[in-house]
């Protein structure tokens, strides 16, 4: 901790007899970046933020405002539960943003920016068709890679004695 100031003595002097004692006692030695030319980051006022959001592994969407981050977070729902596995958890992912949404709304002094909750059966629906366009994409893609087989993979009588035998097991 540094003393305090006398009144007697000016501000300038006071801090260069501070920064000669740090350079005395060595404060300043195996600084990082020593020897190596200062950054020239132009005209760009706000590098110190964006260097900062660089260090911490954050996107610039984390200076928004709350309302702006969650409006976002809805736009990109579609693509957040695409490969979710079951409706339940898509519904779960949807109930948590809509209780963050209703929290945002409930809070005074916000921004006046118009949101809305999500709907739930319309993310399920969207989630139900790319999920069925990805299963006949997929199913294309391996009749085109075995072009000898003409008949789909559900009609085989090896995959019906897997779901037999795997029946064993759910059942407990």
């Amino acid at each position: 901790m540094t003393e305090r100031k006398r009144p007697d003595i000016t501000f300038e002097t006071w801090i260069e007899r501070q920064i000669r004692a740090a350079q005395e006692r060595g404060d300043f030695d195996d600084l990082p970046g020593a020897g190596k030319p200062i950054p020239d980051h132009g005209d760009d006022e706000l590098w110190w933020v964006k260097a900062y959001l660089a260090r911490q592994g954050l996107s610039a969407e984390a200076l928004l405002p709350l309302p702006l981050q969650l409006r976002r977070e809805i736009e990109r729902l579609p693509e957040t539960v695409a490969n979710v596995p079951s409706e339940q958890t898509v519904r779960e992912i949807v109930a948590r943003l809509n209780r963050r949404v209703v929290e945002c709304m409930l809070v005074p002094g916000q921004l006046p920016i118009p949101i809305h909750k999500a709907n739930a059966d319309e993310v399920v629906e969207t989630w139900k068709a790319g999920r069925q366009a990805r299963r006949e994409e997929a199913r294309r893609a391996l009749q085109a890679a075995q072009p000898g087989r003409t008949d789909p993979p559900s009609s085989r009588a090896r995959p019906a004695r897997k779901r037999r035998f795997l029946r064993w097991f759910r059942a407990g």
